[in-house]
């Protein structure tokens, strides 16, 4: 279903797409007909007048705006009769010119009105989608390992450029301030399943989360924190982790440098669906309340011949991690299985454990 609504949004970018073409062929078709009135005119006064290029230019600008002044009162006989033509031929043009200027003007004015009630249609729409507050470096990583894997998302930026690179990208965004309890109502944090604040400003990031958890006391918030004391400032304000991409960055280094081989093969079984290499994925799948599974015993070897999926770890609702589960291990709701498998089969075991 998520697959179909991007396929559906794209399908409408590529229609407004084909929608603007008649239109620069309207503005190619302008700029030709002015090109030509232009041309035609000098080159009628250089024959009846004799006049340098210049003056026969300057005095077919004087014919189309209609002003009238300069070398026009030195017409001869033949010379005013063309002038006559030219001042028809130039009003029509011109008329063209402006009327085809004022239908652009409405046009893209109608088309932005169009595409933002769209847009607000569409995340009054959303359900379990993820809310990306900031789109620096950090964040557009965020939104697009997300959209990437089919999750609704809306990201959140103050920054028109960086909000276009997101249309650009078909994620649905609002330009304005994530601190804003409006603006956040917008993004539908309600029926929100986790915000991410990744705004380059600490303080910004601390302001985000106060807001985000004065709304919602049971979301999952991720922030990003630059400085080491803002980690502990953003953990009061409310965010159930804080990431610092520079602590990141060196713990992966130091980890390439010293265990290169599990680094590669971590980075592999996190990468996104589609990537180089073998589909490899390591994914949390959710035991709901309606799940066949629920109340059965789970056997890992039996995941692992009929699925050809790993069996690495079990979370259950109060928080305690069970690794490697035993063969004759009961599954309850609300656990949360991790497993590792290529990205079909797990799609398969998903869609096993919502039936």
């Amino acid at each position: 279903m998520q697959v179909s609504k991007r396929s559906s949004r794209k399908a409408v970018r590529n229609d407004r797409k084909k929608q603007r073409v008649p239109g620069a062929h309207r503005a190619f078709l302008v700029v030709a007909m002015v090109a030509a009135l232009l041309f035609c005119g000098t080159l009628g006064f250089r024959i009846t007048e004799g006049w340098s290029w210049f003056e026969c230019l300057y005095c077919t600008l004087m014919t189309v705006s209609t002003v009238g002044a300069g070398p026009e009162n030195e017409l001869s006989k033949a010379g005013r009769e063309f002038n006559v033509v030219i001042l028809i031929f130039g009003l029509g043009v011109m008329g063209f010119a402006i009327s085809s200027f004022a239908r652009w003007v409405v046009e893209s004015e109608f088309i932005k009105r169009f595409g933002r009630r769209r847009m607000e249609k569409e995340m009054a729409a959303l359900k379990d989608h993820f809310i990306v507050c900031g789109l620096g470096r950090v964040g557009r990583r965020v939104a697009l390992e997300i959209a990437q894997r089919g999750i609704p998302l809306v990201a959140i930026e103050k920054d028109a450029n960086r909000a276009e690179w997101a249309s650009k990208q078909d994620i649905p965004v609002l330009v304005g301030d994530a601190a804003s309890e409006t603006v956040l109502h917008q993004a539908g944090i309600e029926s929100a399943q986790g915000l991410a604040s990744a705004v380059t400003s600490d303080a910004q990031n601390v302001y985000i989360t106060l807001t985000a958890r004065g709304i919602r006391r049971d979301l999952p918030i991720i922030a990003r924190a630059s400085e080491e004391d803002a980690e502990s400032k953003l953990m009061r304000a409310g965010a159930t982790t804080v990431i610092s991409p520079y602590a990141y960055a060196g713990q992966r280094i130091a980890r390439m440098l010293i265990r290169p081989n599990v680094q590669n093969f971590i980075d592999l079984a996190m990468s996104s669906p589609g990537g180089i290499g073998p589909d490899l994925q390591i994914e949390e799948i959710k035991v709901e309340n309606h799940s066949k599974l629920a109340g059965s015993t789970l056997y890992p070897g039996e995941l692992r011949d009929r699925f050809g999926i790993l069996l690495l770890a079990i979370r259950h609702p109060d928080g305690r991690l069970e690794f490697n589960p035993v063969s004759d291990r009961s599954v309850a709701i609300g656990d949360c299985l991790i497993v590792m498998g290529d990205s079909p089969k797990l799609k398969d075991l998903e869609a096993l454990t919502a039936m």
